[in-house]
């Protein structure tokens, strides 16, 4: 599914004649299997997060490559591997990042706007996936009137609703308590076991990262172990 292959990067910063580079990642190589849940765990700084940009590419690596189903998706420019996005991959985030604005209905419809479904098809997807997290009655509902929880049920509907075969979470339950956390581990489970989705998570709660069938730990830029079950 995933496949990281001797992956660097490194941030410049200051001006030509005084610049600074500064190391992030410094050949990091793994792979991930289809229906696996994989945990990328590390310190503040260590380059978790870095390397999920990449993966989902947000940035591109200073040398190395990524393939994605047997796509390189390093290689892909950045509208490219927008459309690649649209496809293959489902985003959660650990500030949900729902558009305040727009109704859980229309959060959750938005990717098949972009993807160009048809309104009829659309809204029918989106009840199917607001109902499958539990949420249908509160499709109607702006995020400021749910819950944490529930606005985080409303962004996996809404990384749910294309279909993809992966879903990418940076830190999903940093903004939850502690019973709704383990209610949304056991919710991100239950989707890998019945629909066989590949979750890559990155966290630093040691409870999450043990959840799942593996855990890779990056220290200072270097993969330093990778911990199976």
């Amino acid at each position: 599914m995933i496949e990281v292959n001797k992956i660097y990067h490194s941030f410049e910063i200051g001006k030509k004649e005084k610049k600074t580079v500064i190391p992030v990642l410094k050949d990091v190589s793994f792979q991930i299997n289809k229906g696996e849940i994989v945990s990328i765990v590390g310190k503040s700084g260590s380059g978790k997060s870095t390397l999920l940009n990449i993966i989902s590419g947000f940035i591109k690596p200073t040398d190395g490559e990524v393939k994605i189903n047997n796509q390189t998706v390093t290689e892909l420019s950045e509208g490219e591997f927008a459309s690649f996005r649209l496809q293959h991959i489902g985003f959660i985030f650990q500030n949900f990042q729902l558009i305040p604005s727009m109704t859980a209905f229309q959060n959750v419809e938005l990717p098949l706007t972009f993807k160009g479904m048809n309104e009829k098809e659309r809204k029918q997807k989106t009840l199917e996936t607001l109902e499958r997290v539990g949420l249908a009655e509160f499709k109607d509902h702006y995020p400021s009137e749910l819950s944490g929880g529930q606005q985080q049920r409303v962004s996996i509907a809404r990384a749910l609703v294309v279909n993809p075969p992966l879903i990418l979470a940076d830190e999903p339950t940093g903004s939850l308590d502690s019973d709704t956390e383990k209610s949304l581990l056991a919710f991100i489970k239950q989707l890998n076991e019945e629909l066989g989705i590949t979750f890559l998570i990155i966290t630093h709660d040691e409870e999450v990262a043990e959840f799942g069938h593996r855990t890779i730990e990056i220290v200072d830029g270097h993969v330093l172990e990778e911990v199976g079950k």
